[in-house]
């Protein structure tokens, strides 16, 4: 059995969600609520289903080299971005890392308070009562327990149906530490929907050998590990043109081996509605 048929079918490794080991901010998650599946407006699109494009669709996944039952979330999120197992989606793998497992005796290079706070705002529009890692976002519409296989696969089939705003970047320009880079869309002669603009510097795999805390002794892989995370404009801003943005390479990565991520995502951290990613090294 191939991968993919393993993604489809259940037959990939998960852990039960028994097996699942949380940790909230302010108290322990005591029940994971069902998804909540929002319906996305129909908005301009070059991006279909079924046409010769692939239509993007943003993975999330908040984790943490601090949680017991994050690396086979991380493995699955790695096995989304190599193999592409969903013929009409173009995975775009985001993996965040949360900062509330930092008191558990090991410090994760990646966390920020900053995709802590934004694993928080989808709470309320996607009824779950409290942050847990590892969670799964796909298109900032359907969460669920981040290593379950065919929940991922089934999420993204249903993502890719969804039409997207065409978002087209530059070849981006390399100044010291700095990654240049501009957003357009050909569908800007059109109304656009309101949404805001973030930009995302993505460092495209990671390892980590863990010395302490919960995967102490394990050596741990990663795949799109956000890094930098900014939010760039409004999607409206591209009916004049397109956006300029800058964003900083963290000291010891190289800028040229890094990925930029750009999306458009519906007011209050809403549905996603187009995305684009490109290497930093063209």
């Amino acid at each position: 059995m191939n991968s993919i048929q393993q993604l489809r079918e259940g037959h990939a490794p998960v852990n039960s969600i028994q097996q699942l080991r949380v940790r909230t901010v302010c108290l322990s998650l005591t029940a994971i609520v069902s998804l909540s599946c929002a319906t996305i407006a129909q908005t301009p699109a070059t991006h279909t289903a079924g046409s010769q494009h692939r239509t993007p669709v943003i993975v999330e996944l908040f984790t943490s080299e601090g949680c017991s039952s994050c690396p086979p979330a991380d493995a699955l999120l790695a096995r989304l971005d190599r193999e592409q197992p969903v013929s009409t989606a173009e995975i775009i793998v985001l993996e965040e890392h949360v900062d509330y497992w930092e008191k558990d005796g090991w410090h994760d290079r990646f966390s920020s308070s900053q995709y802590t706070d934004r694993q928080n705002q989808y709470a309320p529009r996607l009824k779950f009562d409290s942050v847990y890692t590892p969670q799964m976002v796909v298109d900032g519409t359907t969460q669920f327990v981040g290593n379950d296989g065919p929940r991922a696969y089934q999420a993204v089939v249903a993502a890719a149906q969804t039409p997207k705003i065409a978002l087209t970047l530059s070849p981006p320009v390399i100044d010291g530490r700095h990654v240049v880079c501009s957003v357009s869309s050909p569908a800007s002669a059109t109304p656009l929907p309101k949404a805001d603009l973030f930009a995302a510097l993505v460092q495209p795999t990671a390892t980590t050998d863990v010395l302490r805390g919960e995967n102490g002794g394990h050596h741990l892989e990663h795949a799109g590990v956000v890094r930098s995370l900014q939010r760039i404009g409004k999607l409206q801003d591209l009916a004049s043109g397109p956006v300029k943005f800058n964003l900083n390479t963290p000291s010891g990565i190289t800028p040229t081996k890094m990925r930029l991520v750009v999306f458009a995502q519906g007011s209050g951290q809403g549905p996603i509605r187009g995305a684009a990613a490109i290497a930093t090294k063209q």
